[in-house]
């Protein structure tokens, strides 16, 4: 059954009894309120998250176990149905048409059923509006070969991010894109290139054979929704050094560890030569977070970004010098290249984020704290007793 099918079923069948209103017609007033993820619970009003913050959605009743696998079972198809029943987790994406698209993770808990939906906006963002370097990113998918990742925590955009590159090269170059997901989020339609998009599970078994047939495919570009394992990332590094222009995403938090984590996913008689490979592969990095905004809705971005040189080479072939990275981005603004407490002690001059927020996102707050007095001339901007209160409170909440 098509999404739009299902969506005829679910806002038939998974309303909530006794709320007044249609699951559907919930889901778009919690869209329309900004929701970046919504939560279906047994036993608990439905939530969303809205900026950063985790909301009830109030004037409705609580679900029951019955509604919640109600709900979970109409937004599926029959395969998936028949996957959940042996797997009892899944993921799958779902679209309301007019509404938006999500990717849906359905899940038992204490033998119940639970939902958690991350909202997909139908337009794809442009570069400028997601707060980007556009000259950098640009340059990165102008490119005809390599290895570009954009890494972050879970919630931080990459996935965005990765469907703004893909739209850029579509709109602009004449190539052959696949796309590997799971699921498949933002859609995208041919306009100057031929885009492939494949779900894992319903269009390819797993990213490993999808990769393997990609390369067969005649592909310019290959997105792959996240690197995983070992066998995924050998096969992006492979893609990458035969030719081809590989996106993917790492759970890491900045360059360094990005470089690190690709490397741990191999057992150490592998390394050196992987040391090589990605040196020779990588084309850049981007390392998100979302912060607060202090003036409104909404979040900003910070960026460390790492561009690839023949310093950066070196430091990658070489263990010992691989946290030198850290000096390399802090020096070469030329290329565009910047650390996290870099780009957020500019965010803090401007206005974009508070110091609370900075301090608590910055991975040196020491160093942010100099950099802000070096920027400032000497003059405080903020009280040395000020910024050990929030020194210790990032490290009390685990920063």
């Amino acid at each position: 059954m098509s999404d739009v099918g299902r969506h005829e079923v679910a806002t038939q069948a998974a309303g909530p009894p006794r709320s007044g209103m249609r699951m559907a017609d919930l889901m778009k007033s919690m869209v329309a309120r900004g929701a970046s993820d919504i939560h279906i619970q047994a036993g608990a009003i439905p939530h969303m998250r809205i900026d950063g913050s985790l909301l009830g959605y109030e004037g409705v009743p609580v679900l029951t176990p019955e509604q919640t696998e109600q709900i979970a079972l109409a937004m599926m198809s029959e395969g998936q149905r028949e996957l959940f029943l042996h797997r009892h987790e899944l993921d799958f994406a779902f679209t309301i048409p007019a509404v938006a698209r999500f990717r849906c993770n359905v899940f038992r808990q204490r033998g119940s059923v639970g939902i958690v939906m991350r909202v997909i906006s139908d337009a794809i963002p442009t570069f400028e509006a997601l707060g980007l370097p556009v000259g950098v990113v640009t340059e990165l998918a102008a490119q005809p070969r390599g290895l570009v990742l954009v890494t972050g925590p879970t919630g931080s955009g990459k996935s965005t991010t990765l469907a703004a590159m893909v739209d850029h090269i579509n709109r602009r170059y004449p190539r052959n894109v696949i796309t590997v997901e799971d699921p498949i989020e933002f859609l995208h339609r041919n306009q100057r290139s031929l885009v492939i998009q494949r779900e894992i599970g319903l269009d390819t078994t797993d990213f490993v054979d999808a990769l393997k047939y990609a390369m067969r495919q005649d592909p310019d570009v290959i997105m792959v929704g996240e690197m995983r394992d070992r066998a995924t990332v050998d096969a992006a590094l492979t893609a990458a050094q035969t030719g081809h222009l590989v996106l993917s995403t790492l759970h890491t938090l900045d360059a360094i560890r990005t470089v690190n984590r690709i490397i741990d996913f191999f057992p150490p008689h592998e390394r050196q030569q992987i040391r090589i490979l990605l040196a020779e592969s990588l084309l850049g990095v981007l390392s998100q977070r979302l912060l607060p905004r202090p003036d409104g809705p909404g979040r900003q971005l910070a960026l460390e970004i790492l561009v690839n040189s023949p310093l950066i080479r070196d430091y990658i072939k070489d263990e010992t010098k691989t946290p030198l990275i850290k000096d390399a981005l802090f020096e070469d603004n030329l290329r565009g290249m910047q650390t996290f407490d870099q780009h957020l002690v500019e965010l803090f001059l401007e206005g974009a984020v508070t110091l609370e927020d900075a301090v608590y996102a910055a991975t040196s707050p020491h160093e942010l704290r100099l950099m802000i007095t070096q920027r400032t001339a000497g003059r405080d901007e903020f009280s040395e007793v000020e910024f050990e209160r929030l020194a210790i409170r990032r490290g009390a909440l685990g920063g």
